[in-house]
């Protein structure tokens, strides 16, 4: 037999394996019942002001600047400012709309996701949200990877330290992902600070790097005539440059990064003095001067930095193993504005790279408890903060080794993930508009969804590896959601139970007996149905005749739904029947719920009886699985002994 350690007496210290797991799942009980996330303001937080979280959006949005150009060059070639400029339109004259609706549709963080949760109910619902948390997954996680890969990428190539560093792209990723996961386990607490900080200065080392590069483009007239006639060559006329830009721009699409995000950080948002979370006007406000104005500030970004790239770098240098690959504002810092310079860019660029990736690993912690824990999909460990760092770090160990820390074979990946939330959300908003009967948005926002369909079936067609990438994560997510659910079957998944006055009546009358409960599957509800069931309940139960009985039935609502509130309502049927009429997500937990909470109220134990369900034992646990029904006198035994491990306060069950 295998020792048993002794209780800890009063000033003894824990074993160290207790302690390692108080710290691991610190925070767990503390969020067994709440869904929005660890690093969600609580309700009484003020909250920032909206320029202060756009930096905090920064961090994955304007962040890409530091491989956006490059990206961009690698696609489009001399048609990168051309496309670029597609991109941008795309950007304020869809994107843009998209989020803002979004913004207002839901200020409380969700995002688009849960406006098309919304639209579906039942399985298919939960599947499909499972589908986009998998390519939510897929823009995180690569964000993370991606932007390690990067900052690993201005590191490597920084003249006064590629010589030490070089050749070891794949290691140092690692290593800064493993900071990045080391950050997290400590606590990650308040980032809008620092965010503010080092997007503030990125921005402003953006500027002098452009400027420069423009002014060295404006001083060389030949540079812009040699651009121009080597497109003319290349493409002839002006619409067939168009036409090719149409085609090339999905490929840029990294650079719509940030809008996911920008609705993710909402709850951060400082609103109006008196609002409510029901009508945050404020915060909504907020979020969309939020929005609007890192679009404007990348849009500009991009077009400019796209021109001077362009223009100043040649074509080699962008490609695998080339300087300018993956930096292509940090060869040009380099270049024109000196080693000293380029290695304070350099450092600037890869703290906010770094950081975004922190951005991104706050963003996915946040996004999955407002869905897998409702869902029943996810095992309980999951709601604690620590345990998650790990798995989400040991993903993008995984991702990282993989794609050997290329930040090119990776972009396809990203705007995979990027335009699939783009266009579920473009979707998202043409169908609340069309339910709110305002046909002109309606139209508009359809001719956006179509677009971003466009953009992302192109997008696939010739970047699979981010579909596949996405699939990976979705078969992974909903594999495990499905046996995370199928061992938390007896969990005792009821938040809070309802009692209308009626039924609040019928315990207080009954609380001086015994309380009998019986289970009934209501059919025609008649006088028969009620009589013959008491008939035989007392007759197979040696019931005395002058012991009082209540019917319990349950109307399953959503059963695919794993934590609901449980509303019970009294009826008197037959003017001599007492009925206590339950709605639910499981029958089998409703009942188990009720009479725990029968016993709190009353202080009684309440004895329920069944009848033994026919049919196979599979095809009824499946029943109870997937519809919240099937054989429910076993399973609500079963319920009752997990969530009471006491048998002498555990309700009774009696099966006939």
């Amino acid at each position: 037999m295998v020792a048993q350690s002794a209780p800890a007496g009063p000033g003894t210290e824990p074993p160290v394996r207790s302690r390692f797991r108080a710290w691991l799942l610190e925070g767990l009980s503390d969020r067994a019942k709440q869904h929005p996330g660890p690093h969600v303001e609580s309700p009484g937080h003020e909250g920032q002001r909206w320029w202060r979280v756009m930096c905090l959006t920064g961090l994955d949005y304007f962040s890409t600047l530091g491989y956006q150009p490059g990206i961009a060059a690698l696609a489009a070639g001399l048609l990168s400012p051309l496309a670029t400029i597609v991109l941008v339109l795309v950007t304020l004259f869809g994107a843009l709309p998209v989020y803002r609706r979004v913004a207002q549709e839901s200020p409380h963080g969700e995002g688009s996701i849960a406006m098309l949760e919304r639209l579906l109910s039942f399985w298919k619902g939960k599947l499909f949200v499972l589908a986009l948390l998998g390519f939510a997954a897929t823009d995180f996680i690569i964000t993370i990877t991606l932007s390690a890969a990067d900052a690993t990428a201005h590191l490597v190539e920084n003249p006064h330290l590629s010589s030490v560093l070089g050749g070891h792209q794949v290691l140092i990723t690692l290593l800064l992902i493993a900071l990045l996961g080391g950050v997290f386990l400590k606590g990650f607490s308040e980032a809008i600070g620092m965010a503010v900080v080092l997007v503030g200065l990125y921005l402003v080392l953006n500027v002098v790097v452009t400027v420069v590069g423009l002014y060295h483009v404006v001083t060389a007239p030949q540079v812009i005539t040699d651009w121009s006639n080597a497109l003319t060559t290349e493409h002839g006329n002006i619409f067939a440059m168009i036409g090719v830009s149409l085609v090339v721009f999905p490929k840029l699409a990294l650079g719509m990064s940030g809008f996911e995000t920008g609705v993710a950080v909402m709850p951060h948002i400082k609103g109006d003095p008196g609002e409510t979370e029901e009508n945050p006007v404020g915060r909504i406000r907020g979020a969309r001067k939020l929005l609007t104005t890192a679009a404007i500030i990348m849009s500009v970004f991009l077009i400019a930095t796209s021109f001077v790239t362009t223009l100043l770098i040649p074509a080699d240098e962008f490609k695998t193993g080339g300087q300018a690959n993956g930096r292509a504002l940090a060869f040009l810092a380099h270049k024109y504005l000196g080693g000293a310079f380029g290695s304070v860019y350099d450092l600037s660029t890869i703290a906010i790279l770094w950081f975004a990736g922190a951005s991104a690993m706050a963003g996915l912690l946040n996004l999955m408890p407002r869905y897998l824990p409702r869902y029943g999909m996810a095992p309980s460990w999951a709601r604690a903060v620590r345990p998650m760092v790990l798995v989400l770090t040991a993903v993008s160990f995984l991702i990282t080794w993989i794609f050997d820390a290329n930040v090119d074979a990776q972009g396809g990946a990203y705007a995979t993930g990027v335009l699939v939330l783009i266009t579920s959300a473009a979707i998202a908003v043409t169908i609340a508009a069309r339910k709110a009967r305002q046909r002109g948005w309606t139209w508009a926002f359809g001719v956006i969804a179509l677009v971003f369909i466009y953009t992302t079936v192109v997008n696939t067609a010739e970047r699979p590896d981010g579909v596949k990438i996405g699939a990976c994560f979705i078969v992974a997510m909903i594999l495990v959601s499905l046996l995370s659910r199928v061992a938390r079957a007896f969990e005792l998944r009821v938040t809070d139970v309802v009692l209308d006055p009626t039924a609040d009546r019928f315990l207080r009358d009954a609380a001086h007996r015994t309380i009998r409960l019986i289970a009934n599957e209501p059919n025609n509800r008649d006088d028969e149905e009620y009589r013959e069931k008491k008939r035989q309940i007392r007759n197979d139960n040696d019931i005395p005749a002058e012991d009082d009985l209540v019917f319990v039935e349950v109307k399953v609502t959503d059963p695919s739904e794993f934590e609901a509130e449980l509303k019970v309502r009294g009826e008197v049927l037959h003017d001599r029947y007492r009925v206590l009429v339950v709605e639910s997500s499981s029958v089998p937990n409703s009942l188990a719920a009720l009479a725990l909470h029968v016993r709190d109220v009353t202080g009684r134990q309440p004895h329920l009886y069944f009848e033994w369900t026919e049919g196979n034992p599979l095809a009824q646990f499946l029943r109870f699985f997937l519809f919240g029904q099937g054989e429910v006198a076993p399973v609500t035994r079963e319920v009752l002994r997990e969530a009471e491990p006491d048998r002498s306060r555990r309700p009774r069950v009696h099966v006939g």
